[in-house]
């Protein structure tokens, strides 16, 4: 039976990026710490899927994320081979993205955001091996990650992207095996304030004493980032309301989810970059035509693609998701098909 309270928090993540990269606006890292939460609901996700399904459910998730990154990776891959860009192996990655794949002059900017699939790939990968040790050692398990972070932080260690990434995003994704399987739930409302409490105030300090080049952007701040989205991560998922009503909306964003995050910035970056050639308002000035025009592409793209996922997760496709099958009326008491069909030949 599917959450739809991780349904709702999923199609909230998904809203919230697309603004963010739409606006800028710092203060949405803070309100909602999107990535984060999109890592730990996966993490359960991935807990859930484990012990359905053992091994394979490793499979069962890179089918799912595979083809919509092979659809925009084979569009990226032609239109750089036909602007004359050299052929490069690691173009290849685009297929299976261990790590960073080649993108040249506008598909650098317009892919940039391909790291989490990255990212999400490798924590599939390992899930078989981790959830068993976090099964053994749960705490142990959720603040490794962020005493790895902090030793990264404050030595300045340089290390690989990847490498970097599981230690800032590991502990969202043991947060998530911890909620699936129910530590989250045991520890009651008042431990969780008080442990969200005890992350969030050392979070705002660091942020606070040590701003990004755009502020208190949290995505420029992986330390207080973590430890923020942490304290957010224990509340959202440690205190779940009671229900959830299922709404079409929900559907179809949790459906379309990585459709949506693949082609927002590349079309966000296309936008922008027309209005600035044409000479269009810019800024906050022209935040109003560029949403319109952004989530109108947004959506015809969403439409032509979509139904990708579809196939991927074994459904069938659907331009857009989610609609009940109508519904085949009976025949009253007493009649026939046939006799139905009498009378309306008789009518006619």
């Amino acid at each position: 039976m599917r959450n739809r309270y991780l349904d709702l928090l999923r199609a909230v993540a998904t809203v919230r990026v697309v603004v963010y990269h739409l606006t800028g606006w710092a203060a949405l890292t803070i309100v909602f710490p999107a990535m984060s939460v999109m890592f730990a609901l996966a993490g359960s996700l991935m807990a859930n899927s484990l012990d359905r399904f053992g091994a394979w459910a490793v499979e069962r998730r890179l089918r799912r994320l595979l083809p919509s990154l092979w659809v925009i990776g084979v569009i990226a891959v032609t239109a750089m081979l036909a602007t004359g860009r050299p052929w490069d192996t690691r173009m290849l990655l685009w297929g299976f993205p261990l790590a960073d794949a080649t993108a040249h002059g506008w598909w650098a900017q317009a892919l940039n955001h391909t790291w989490y699939l990255r990212d999400f790939l490798w924590f599939v990968l390992l899930s078989p091996l981790a959830l068993p040790v976090f099964r053994r050692f749960p705490l142990a398990s959720v603040v490794t990650p962020y005493l790895a972070l902090i030793v990264l932080t404050l030595s300045e260690i340089e290390i690989p992207a990847v490498a970097f990434h599981m230690a800032f995003y590991g502990g969202a994704w043991m947060l998530g095996f911890a909620h699936h399987d129910g530590h989250l739930n045991r520890l009651g409302r008042k431990k969780i304030f008080l442990l969200a409490g005890a992350l969030a105030v050392p979070a705002a300090i660091w942020v606070l004493t040590h701003p990004g080049p755009r502020g208190y952007d949290l995505n420029d701040i992986p330390l207080g980032n973590a430890l923020w989205s942490a304290a957010f991560i224990l509340i959202a998922l440690g205190i779940t309301p009671p229900m959830v009503k299922e709404r079409r909306v929900l559907t179809v964003l949790n459906a379309r989810a990585l459709t949506i995050y693949l082609w927002h910035i590349p079309i966000i970056v296309t936008v922008v970059q027309f209005g600035e050639r044409h000479h269009l308002p810019g800024g906050n000035a022209g935040l109003l035509w560029r949403s319109a025009v952004v989530l109108t592409l947004l959506a015809l793209v969403t439409l032509a693609v979509g139904w990708i996922e579809d196939l991927a997760a074994g459904r069938r496709p659907a331009l857009v998701p989610g609609r009940r099958p109508p519904v085949p009326v009976s025949p009253a008491p007493g009649a026939s098909p046939s006799s139905d069909r009498d009378v309306a030949v008789a009518r006619s």
